[in-house]
C-alpha cells in the first residue's frame, strides 16, 4: 500500500479519507487537536505539524510517497510560505514523495470576461490571494523539476455540498447582480472534487494541470437563486453591477469582478473522472438540508 500524507486535512481531506481510507496508509499534517481526532477516527495517523511554524515541519520529512496538499496559502504577503515551508521540510528526507497533487484555484486566471477557457490559458491573477496561488504553483514546479517529483496541480473553483452552501448569505438578503450584467462562475460538488484528487494521484500527467469543473454554465445569481429554491428561501434582489460595487464587501466583488466559463475536457479524458453530480441542479437534488450548514464563502 502507498503511503499517502494529506497537508491541510479539513472538509476534502476528510472526504477523501471516508471515501479511500481502506486503499491506502494515510497520514494526515494536523494543527488542532481536534483534528487530529478527526484524522483518527477516520483512519489516517495524524501528524502533529503547523506550516506557520517551520520547526513543526521536521516530523513530515520522508513520511510518505505520495502527498495531496490541500492547504491555503496564508491570509497576507506576496508568497505562499506555507506551501515554500512545506517544500523545504520535504526535501530534507530520506525518501523524496514520488508524487504530489496541489489543489489551486481556478482564480488564478483573473477576469476572462465570461470566456470558455482551457487550461493552456495564461495566468493573470488580479487579486492577492490569487497571486499567492500563483506563487505555490511556480515553487512546487520548480520543487518537482528539481527533484524529480512528479507534480499534477488541480484548478478548482466554487466548491460546494453540504456544509458549503451560500445560506447565510441567502438568509441576509444580500443582493446579486442583474442577468444581463452578471458573470459567470464555476462550480464542483466536494465529493466529487476528493474523487478528482484520488484519481489524480494515480492518472495525471506529471507537470499536467487539470481544471476539476462541473458541466454547469450558470451565472452567479442563477446559483443563488437555485439555492435559495432548494432551501425555501427567498431569492436575492437584484441590482446593477454599478450598484453592487457600493453595496457588496470587497470579498464578493472579487469573485463578481472574474468571469469565466471552464473546460473539463481534459478532466474527463486523462483522469477518466465521471461526475456525481455533473451539474449544480443535480447536487442540489441529493442535498438533505440541515441545521447549521454555514455558507459556501
Amino acid at each position: 500500500m502507498n503511503r499517502i500524507l494529506i497537508v491541510g486535512c479539513g472538509q476534502v481531506g476528510q472526504l477523501l479519507l471516508k471515501q479511500r481510507a481502506h486503499r491506502a496508509r494515510f497520514r494526515a499534517s494536523a494543527r488542532r487537536a481536534e483534528s487530529a481526532a478527526a484524522a483518527r477516527a477516520l483512519g489516517a495517523c495524524p501528524l502533529p505539524a503547523d506550516l506557520d511554524d517551520r520547526a513543526s515541519l521536521a516530523r513530515l520529512a520522508g513520511a510518505a510517497d505520495w502527498v495531496v496538499h490541500l492547504a491555503p496559502p496564508p491570509g497576507a504577503g506576496p508568497e505562499d510560505m506555507r506551501t515554500r515551508r512545506l517544500i523545504a521540510a520535504l526535501a530534507k528526507g530520506g525518501s523524496l514523495p514520488r508524487r504530489l497533487v496541489y489543489v489551486s484555484t481556478s482564480g488564478v486566471y483573473g477576469d476572462c470576461g465570461g470566456e470558455r477557457i482551457d487550461e493552456t490559458r495564461a495566468r493573470a491573477p488580479e487579486t492577492a490571494r490569487a497571486r499567492r496561488r500563483v506563487d505555490a504553483e511556480r515553487a512546487l514546479r520548480r520543487f518537482a523539476a528539481h527533484c524529480g517529483v512528479r507534480l499534477s496541480i488541480l484548478r478548482v473553483p466554487g466548491v460546494y455540498g453540504p456544509g458549503r452552501m451560500p445560506l447565510e448569505r441567502l438568509a441576509k438578503g444580500t443582493p446579486a447582480v442583474a442577468d444581463a450584467e452578471d458573470s459567470y462562475t464555476n462550480h464542483i460538488h466536494i465529493e466529487d472534487l476528493a474523487k478528482a484528487v484520488w484519481l489524480a494521484l494515480y492518472r495525471a500527467r506529471p507537470g499536467r494541470v487539470y481544471h476539476v469543473v462541473d458541466d454547469s454554465e450558470m451565472k452567479m445569481g442563477q446559483y443563488f437563486d437555485a439555492v435559495a429554491a432548494r432551501a425555501g428561501l427567498p431569492r436575492p434582489p437584484r441590482i446593477s453591477r454599478a450598484e453592487a460595487q457600493t453595496r457588496l464587501s470587497p470579498a464578493l466583488l472579487s469573485f463578481l469582478n472574474e468571469s469565466r466559463r471552464l473546460s473539463n475536457a481534459r478532466l474527463k479524458r486523462e483522469l477518466r473522472v465521471r461526475l456525481s453530480y455533473p451539474r449544480v441542479a443535480d447536487g442540489l437534488a441529493a442535498w438533505n438540508l440541515r441545521r447549521g450548514e454555514t455558507r459556501l464563502r
